[in-house]
């Protein structure tokens, strides 16, 4: 029976009931962030990559409250003299296995010229290498997403020039630039430990942004240049909406998967950006990275392959899931993506 049928039969303004599904479920809708979410939990390899980063990101986190409860030093040596553990230059007994026994006291050993405890530089290693690459991400974001959104706004002259500047730093080599940063770095706080960190660390996150904005910042303003174009934005410009607000209220809603996608991507990049860095010696030198310990590992790999092995399949594994993550959440904000 039809509406109007029941409007001829006395009974007025009859309520329609929300249509059903061949199962009986009612039918109701749901936003592209909520379908992209659902297709996320479905994607078995989005779900297990995520596990692989949570567990990582909760080992950087909590690094100081792990190793405190198992009593394990990222800094100085274990209580028993460092001696006993450094013979002729390596701990034999600390070894870790294939060449050594396994010891609670010491998961993975003991660094062989500091007696520094492995698993515990692991642990800070992790924590260094996601807080680099989360500021990274964030600031890149936050510069890549203003300069895209001005630049595919605006016309004429300012267009131009932010365009100019985009291809200038998308020209400079990246390599070049953090080879001439870090000997300055180094020469300027090298009597102050304390602050030679400090500096490295920022310094560091700087060049990272300098150099990874510019991607971020043309995707985004080719999505402008479309959507300026659009019904609601034309519309919004013709009532006197203020620029800023149609920028950041009309236009920016309208690129979260782009930027989503992007921030995704980015940090399994700048992870590997930051280990391969301080393997070549130009990054990180005062506080644990996973880098550096690689760098230091690679002397001792015929005697000591575990400690070389550790953080190689750490950042292996950190950098893999990020980017199968990276995927997955590509192919649920952009379907279209999907093979």
């Amino acid at each position: 029976m039809t509406v109007a049928d029941l409007e001829v039969l006395g009974v007025g303004d009859a309520e329609v009931a929300p249509p059903l599904d061949p199962s009986g479920k009612k039918i109701t809708g749901r936003s592209p962030t909520r379908i992209a979410l659902d297709r996320l939990r479905r994607d078995k390899v989005a779900v297990v990559s995520a596990a692989i980063v949570i567990v990582l990101v909760i080992a950087g986190v909590l690094a100081p409250v792990i190793s405190n409860a198992l009593g394990l030093l990222y800094n100085r040596p274990p209580s028993t003299p460092a001696t006993q553990y450094l013979q002729y230059g390596y701990p034999r007994a600390e070894y870790g296995p294939p060449f050594g026994g396994y010891t609670w006291d010491h998961p993975l050993g003991l660094d062989p010229t500091t007696a520094y405890d492995n698993f515990a530089r692991l642990l800070y290693g992790i924590r260094t290498s996601f807080a680099v690459a989360l500021l990274a991400t964030f600031f890149t974001t936050v510069i890549g997403v203003t300069i895209g959104l001005v630049a595919g706004f605006a016309r004429g002259a300012l267009d131009k020039f932010i365009s100019f500047v985009i291809d200038v730093f998308l020209s400079f080599p990246f390599l070049l630039g953090a080879l001439a940063l870090a000997p300055i770095i180094a020469s300027r706080f090298s009597g102050n430990p304390s602050l030679l960190s400090k500096a490295q660390f920022i310094s560091l996150v700087a060049v990272l942004v300098i150099f990874g904005w510019m991607g971020l910042a043309r995707l985004i303003r080719g999505q402008v240049l479309s959507l300026r174009e659009r019904e609601f934005v034309q519309a919004a410009q013709v009532i006197g909406v203020p620029t800023r607000r149609i920028l950041f209220k009309e236009l920016l809603p309208n690129l979260v998967a782009p930027i989503v996608v992007t921030i995704s991507l980015n940090l399994p990049g700048y992870v590997a950006a930051e280990a391969g860095l301080a393997f070549l010696g130009i990054g990180l030198t005062g506080i644990p990275s996973l880098g550096q310990t690689i760098l230091r590992a690679t002397a001792f790999y015929d005697q000591y392959p575990l400690y070389l092995w550790a953080p190689v399949l750490t950042v292996m594994a950190l950098v893999m899931a990020l980017n199968l993550l990276g995927d997955s959440v590509r192919d649920a904000f952009d379907p279209s993506t999907r093979r």
